[in-house]
């Protein structure tokens, strides 16, 4: 009993360490630059961990049959996000709606082809099949996991300087590990994911969720005026 209480101790330091203390070092000595580096290696890192696991159910790095079950909440949750979002920043910021398809099409279109691939599924390696499974033991195998993962999900978006980010990324966190925690499926989390990111990018809250969002946020700030 001794020892199991000294794992989970152990294990919750190694999770505030890693995701609020390896953020904040990272916000500290790199912002403004690229994390998809960065992001990539620890994909790496937690995909090799995973398959070393013996207890870890491989299949979760995949399971694309769970799809079709949820295929119609998950549509239902966008579309209304969806709604919500582009009347939002029409009211709010009109001057962006639609930003970057409008101006950059080419770039938007290479942000729809590649960020599902280059971001969207390490970060769910990441934040929801490494997260769960290294750290049940701490939070337990349901909504403890769930807070746990959105937490550190929504924090480690303090990189992009804005506070909306961090937020904005806590609720998506929220959404997508509960999706996980309902279908062990990566692919299907991934995919609702990829769903609102190409949102957000595409009806013009990008900026908040780009690595020049950073310094730019601090030219605005000492300008003393909105972008």
């Amino acid at each position: 009993m001794r020892i199991r209480l000294r794992r989970r101790v152990y294990l919750g330091v190694e999770y505030a360490a890693l995701f609020f203390g390896g953020t904040a070092a990272y916000n500290t000595v790199l912002r403004g630059r690229s994390p998809i580096p960065a992001l990539l290696a620890l994909a790496g890192g937690a995909s090799l961990y995973l398959r070393r696991s013996s207890d870890f159910d491989r299949a979760a790095l995949w399971r694309s049959d769970a799809l079709r079950a949820h295929a119609h909440s998950m549509a239902a949750w966008a579309g209304s996000s969806a709604v919500a979002l582009t009347a939002a920043v029409a009211v709010l910021r009109r001057e962006d709606l639609f930003d970057l398809p409008r101006r950059n099409p080419w770039v938007w279109l290479a942000v729809m082809v590649l960020y599902p691939v280059l971001s969207v599924y390490p970060q769910e390696l990441i934040f929801r099949s490494f997260l769960f499974h290294r750290y049940a033991p701490v939070f337990g195998a349901g909504f403890g996991l769930v807070i746990a993962s959105a937490a550190a999900f929504g924090f480690v978006h303090i990189i992009f300087g804005s506070w909306f980010s961090v937020l904005a990324s806590s609720v998506g966190g929220g959404i997508f590990a509960m999706r996980y925690l309902r279908t062990q499926s990566l692919f299907t989390a991934s995919v609702e994911h990829s769903v609102y990111g190409m949102l957000v990018f595409t009806v013009g809250l990008g900026r908040y969720f780009y690595h020049g969002a950073a310094p730019a946020a601090g030219i605005r700030r000492s300008a003393g005026k909105p972008a």
